[in-house]
């Protein structure tokens, strides 16, 4: 049963919104380590490191073609007809991302435009753990086929159909069976079997996410700070409980860690939602990983949609269902969520698979600052320019002047030097 806590004071917000602390730094000592090893020993350390952590003996670490051969005839009609489904829609919504190149004169003979350009060499990782992800793969693959990313690689200790299946479907230049810390140290680096790669993307448990803020602080981009998976719920008695409860067990499934919230001017609502969980709860096979989370979530009983509105706004989801009369109207006041889901018949599990959205959205809070993965997550923008003879005219008396007042004489005389020589012509 969710814990509720009815029309708690504006001083108890960041108490009851706060998430539970990682202690990082003790897990960043256990991975650096593993970071050393692979950038100094390369696929001996992966191969070594798979036997410790993993009990594999990888004697080859790329994936066969043989693999993708037959991951296709293990998978059952449906679900493969699923997964092409999937595909279409997540292309189609990240196709419309493109932009066109456009030019801007910003004064006559001043001409500026920006295109986008796919980051050569991206890295895509794909936990093992408790659940295939192959719906990840078609997150994270798709917008890096349509970017252009020449070489897109794959390293996950999953050997499940479904994953290899999806692979094949997005462009995957490259797939290795490599897993935790020493796959993102691989991608990062280079092995003798692994390209080193420029970006690397994708979830994975604690020591996963503390690899790649490591290699951050390197200089090898990653697409985003990550931590357990959460969702808020803002619901009023226009809500379906059921439809509510199933939607914070479709969150609270992934693990014991997961977030989850609900929030209501209703308390007759959270009532009805805490008995549906109840019932729920007992039919699912992952039921004792959902319930540790439904029993560290909390149900806040607000006493007007204003201020249920400034809450999630300060909590700042990574899902956001608004399951409220005027769910339009009220996400237009949403500042800070991952990805928003409007009114009865959106659950957020639609999201997660096929809708056409993308999934790998930020958690923990970094939805006040950051996006979650698009088209551009897998582009990069180069400005360009050009200046006529003319436009130098125009501009060039204000370059000056401003270079004259930093005392960057060098950038004065660059621009001084064409308009003398413009002069004498």
């Amino acid at each position: 049963m969710m814990k509720m806590i009815a029309f708690p004071d504006r001083s108890q917000w960041p108490a009851l919104l706060a998430r539970p602390l990682q202690d990082s730094a003790e897990i960043e000592k256990k991975v650096q380590p593993i970071l050393q090893q692979v950038r100094e020993r390369g696929d001996a350390a992966i191969r070594e490191l798979a036997r410790q952590f993993d009990h594999l003996e990888l004697t080859e670490l790329a994936f066969p073609d043989e693999a993708f051969e037959q991951a296709e005839a293990q998978l059952e009609p449906s679900l493969k007809e699923a997964i092409r489904q999937a595909y279409h829609n997540i292309r189609t919504f990240h196709e419309a991302q493109h932009q066109a190149v456009e030019k801007i004169e910003t004064m006559p003979g001043v001409t500026c435009w920006r295109r986008s350009v796919g980051i050569e060499k991206v890295g895509i990782y794909i936990p093992g753990g408790t659940a295939p992800l192959f719906s990840t793969v078609l997150m994270l693959g798709v917008p890096a086929q349509l970017a252009g990313c020449k070489d897109v690689v794959l390293c996950t200790p999953s050997d499940h159909p479904a994953i290899l299946f999806a692979a094949r479907l997005v462009g995957i230049t490259r797939a290795f069976r490599i897993g935790g810390a020493q796959a993102i140290a691989a991608l990062a680096y280079g092995t003798e079997s692994v390209p080193k790669v420029y970006k690397i993307f994708g979830p994975g448990n604690q020591y996963v996410t503390a690899a790649k803020m490591l290699i951050s602080k390197e200089g090898i981009a990653i697409d985003m700070p990550a931590g357990p998976s959460e969702v808020a719920v803002l619901a009023d008695d226009s809500a379906v409980p059921a439809f509510v409860a199933a939607d914070l067990l479709s969150q609270a499934e992934h693990g014991a860690d997961s977030q989850v919230l609900l929030v209501s001017t209703s308390k007759k609502l959270l009532t009805a939602v805490n008995l549906a969980l109840m019932t729920q709860l007992e039919e699912l096979p992952r039921r004792d990983l959902a319930r540790q989370a439904i029993e560290n979530s909390r149900a806040i009983l607000l006493d007007n949609q204003d201020d249920a509105i400034e809450l999630l706004n300060q909590y700042a989801a990574e899902h956001l269902i608004l399951s409220v009369e005027n769910a339009e109207a009220v996400s237009e006041r949403i500042t800070n969520a991952g990805s928003i889901f409007l009114g009865n018949y959106t659950p957020e599990s639609c999201g997660d698979y096929a809708s056409g959205t993308n999934h790998t959205l930020p958690t923990n809070g970094f939805a006040r600052a950051y996006s979650g993965v698009s088209l551009d997550s897998f582009v990069k923008k180069i400005t360009v320019q050009h200046i006529t003879e003319a436009g130098l005219r125009n501009l060039g008396p204000t370059v000056e002047a401003m270079a004259e007042a930093e005392q960057l004489q060098a950038h004065k005389r660059a621009v001084s030097i064409r308009l003398h020589a413009l002069a004498e012509n």
